[in-house]
């Protein structure tokens, strides 16, 4: 079916009808990327709220008119966007210092030129050190400049965000007074919100909590600029509110019934965790947050609308069931020795159904699902029910029980944002050179483990150790079909189930992805197959093409990056390759590419604005 005969009208009779009404059922392009990897000639050395204009101008020059952005609440000093202290509160480190309201700024310019320079633009990764920087002189300024109390937008603001905004000036001041230890190391008084404790400390560091809600206060304001601008350009924005909120935040502290904090969320073992995952954010006391009319999800949606039009349900599939370890499991354990939280099957349907029913019915936003992972059969007739677009995932979507093809994106579901990859994954170039036609190291020698083989001995007689890199066995030359595999390894067809379905699955990936995007050769040119692998994601019968800013890059010849370290977040792993991911381009670069129009014809070809 050409892409301009998909049909979305069912969607305005679904349960997220005013949504759809407000938001329209046009076919849409979108880039999905955080704010940390972008940056301007002005912004100072992190990618700054008022850097979005740039990029939503881009959007205009490529004809797309989505923007997705990565979670923007406040991280503390870890970094982790998925791991925030607040899901209210956005990270100071954001904040233009030149756009402050009602701030003299030239007491302030010596200084920021100073660390302009120090936190140059030009470096492979951020320094996160910038965001001590900046809160340094945040507090110089808030302390010289007091026209702030007497803007009345700012004392309407303190009223209109009374659910969370005290509780989260208390939570950072303590924190600083505590050298930044956690709330449950804190002295007990704290620890347990003891009022009479609390109220003395508001009187004796009022100027320091004032200073915490006076920086949300100037990222509002800043981001609901951008808002406007985004309207103005007919450019939508879509949150990313993180499903979990970190055990040390100001969420937890301030309701602790409202989680079940002996335990840890995280994911069962499969094919690419063999032990499981522990995240460590605790799983929420639904029942307990039901007693209350849900008031904390409802405030939190009410917060971010301020923000976006759209929003990105974060590991949906936990609105079903979360996979739940006891604390006082082994660390080494992992996610092994964990249950579903609820453990009835049977009722997962009707928990996810009420929670969606509380955010439909409690905000004009457009929800979109996260539902990638280890997907419960209910999650996709739910999401169905309420229009509400899952992730079609390209190099997933296949015929997993049959020929291994891919799949025709006419096929992709409707209600879905087909994406090329996320940022949990490698780029599509990573993939291609280094993952596509691959089986992962572990998961094979777990295979062999469980069918009396010997990996060692097997290893240089099945795979080409030269081009067997980064944790991934790419099959030898001669190894061609599933005869030459088994009198490799001396087993019968009956039984080598595993081995054969890997085999089958990665052995003639590279050549079945052409065949996908009508390439004859795997020696094509990178930027051909970029562009195919896009024009067939655009062509999906998906409602929204989202794609990773690094992808709609890798169309430039002078994008010249490494396929494989180029990338966001490694799951499972620690460290400074994760989040610390800077674009290769300015936003004033890009804004002058010649891949800029290349990309508009490409979202025309396929109906997509």
């Amino acid at each position: 079916m050409p892409p301009s005969q998909h049909s979305y009208e069912s969607f305005l009779e679904s349960r997220c009808k005013t949504q759809w009404q407000r938001i329209g059922i046009q076919r849409r392009s979108g880039v999905a990327v955080p704010l940390f990897s972008l940056y301007s000639q002005t912004s100072c050395g992190i990618g700054e709220i008022p850097d979005l204009k740039l990029l939503i101008d881009w959007c205009g020059l490529t004809g797309m008119s989505m923007i997705q952005l990565l979670p923007m609440n406040d991280t503390g000093f870890m970094f982790t966007p998925y791991d925030a202290q607040s899901t209210f509160a956005l990270d100071p480190m954001y904040l233009s210092l030149e756009k402050l309201k009602n701030v003299s700024l030239e007491p302030l310019l010596p200084q920021l030129n100073l660390l302009r320079k120090r936190y140059a633009q030009g470096q492979k990764k951020i320094n996160y050190g910038i965001k001590g920087e900046k809160l340094k002189l945040l507090w110089e300024t808030f302390n010289r400049d007091e026209m702030h109390q007497k803007d009345e937008s700012y004392k309407r603001y303190k009223e209109d965000n009374s659910f969370w905004l005290q509780d989260y000036a208390l939570f950072k001041t303590i924190k600083e007074l505590q050298t930044e230890k956690g709330w449950m190391d804190w002295p007990e008084i704290f620890k347990t919100r003891d009022a009479a404790a609390l109220n003395e400390l508001a009187i004796k560091e009022a100027l320091r909590i004032e200073f915490h809600r006076w920086l949300q206060w100037q990222l509002y304001e800043q981001f609901k600029e951008i808002k406007t601008y985004a309207q103005k350009k007919n450019i939508f924005l879509m949150g990313d509110l993180p499903f979990l909120v970190s055990r040390d935040s100001a969420d937890i502290w301030a309701h602790q019934n409202y989680f079940k904090l002996n335990l840890s969320s995280g994911a069962p073992p499969d094919a690419y965790f063999t032990q499981g995952q522990r995240w460590g954010m605790p799983p929420y006391a639904w029942p307990e947050i039901e007693k209350h009319g849900y008031d904390y999800l409802i405030e939190k949606l009410k917060y971010a609308e301020n923000f976006y039009d759209m929003f990105r349900i974060d590991h949906a599939v936990g609105l079903f069931r979360l996979w739940t370890i006891d604390l006082a499991e082994p660390e080494e354990n992992a996610g092994m020795n964990g249950q579903f939280d609820p453990q009835d099957e049977q009722v997962w349907e009707e928990h996810g159904r009420k929670i969606l029913e509380v955010m439909v019915s409690n905000t004009s936003m457009l929800p979109c699902a996260e539902d990638l992972g280890t997907v419960p059969e209910c999650s996709y007739r739910v999401l169905e029910d309420y229009a509400i677009p899952g992730m079609d995932v390209q190099r997933w979507q296949r015929d997993w029980q049959g020929t291994k093809e891919f799949k025709d994106p006419a096929t992709y579901r409707r209600n879905s944002i087909a994406v090329v990859s996320t940022h949990d994954m490698s780029s599509l170039l990573g993939w291609w050179e280094f993952e596509c036609a691959t089986v992962e190291e572990e998961l094979f020698k777990r295979m062999c483990s469980q069918s009396g083989l010997n990996f060692d001995q097997l290893r240089p007689d099945l795979f080409d150790e030269k081009t067997s890199l980064h944790g991934r066995l790419r099959w030898r030359d001669e190894i061609t079909d599933d005869q030459s595999l088994l009198k490799i390894i001396q087993k019968q067809e009956h039984e080598a189930g595993q081995i054969l379905d890997a085999f089958r699955s990665s052995r003639h990936e590279k050549e079945k992805f052409l065949h996908y995007i009508d390439i004859e050769t795997k020696n094509c040119a990178t930027v051909s197959l970029v562009r195919e692998a896009l024009r067939r994601a655009g062509q999906a019968a998906s409602i929204y093409s989202v794609q990773q800013l690094i992808d709609w890059l890798a169309l430039s010849p002078q994008f010249k990056e490494n396929a494989w370290s180029f990338r966001i977040n490694w799951p499972g792993s620690f460290g400074d390759h994760n989040w610390t991911l800077r674009m290769p381009f300015s936003l004033e670069e890009m804004l002058k590419l010649g891949i800029n129009s290349k990309i508009k014809t490409l979202n025309k070809e396929t109906s997509r604005l």
